[in-house]
């Protein structure tokens, strides 16, 4: 590889096709589940917290309360995630159901598979660079350490 004394080309343009890749590769596996990539990891942090509250849910993934809400719709029509009262009368939790974890289980299977399949065609030692970089650049940035969504 050619070292050069100072990047060239939009970094931000860079980051957003590895990433379409990315998406694409791990879509292309999950969606076997029957979910997309986005819906697995909606199930994934349910199943790590547990019954919790909209607004504190929203909280933790750093989207608005109406992107999750309207995420979480097709969730809780198919009867993968459970809406019930909360502490007072109008507070509401929302977790995932046993079919919810039957089917968070189902995509995880997928999800690693894509993950192997991404081991071997990046190779292990830079998927391991990768995740240092990726985690170091957040660091920076003032971001804390996200779930994996492998959990």
């Amino acid at each position: 590889m050619d070292i050069q004394t100072k990047p060239r080309g939009c970094t931000s343009f860079k980051v957003r096709q590895l990433m379409r890749r990315l998406s694409t590769h791990y879509d292309a596996e999950v969606s076997k589940s029957g979910l997309k990539t986005t819906q697995y990891s909606l199930l994934s942090h349910l199943k790590r917290l547990g019954a919790v509250r909209p607004v504190d849910f929203a909280a933790e993934l750093k989207m608005t309360a109406s992107t999750l809400s309207r995420n979480m719709q097709p969730l809780i029509a198919a009867g993968w995630v459970a809406q019930s009262a909360g502490a007072d009368a109008r507070s509401r939790l929302v977790a995932l159901t046993p079919e919810g974890d039957a089917k968070w289980r189902e995509a995880q299977h997928h999800w690693k598979i894509a993950q192997q399949k991404l081991n071997a065609l990046l190779g292990v030692e830079r998927v391991l660079a990768l995740h240092l970089l990726i985690d170091e650049s957040l660091e920076l940035f003032g971001v804390e350490d996200a779930p994996d969504c492998s959990d």
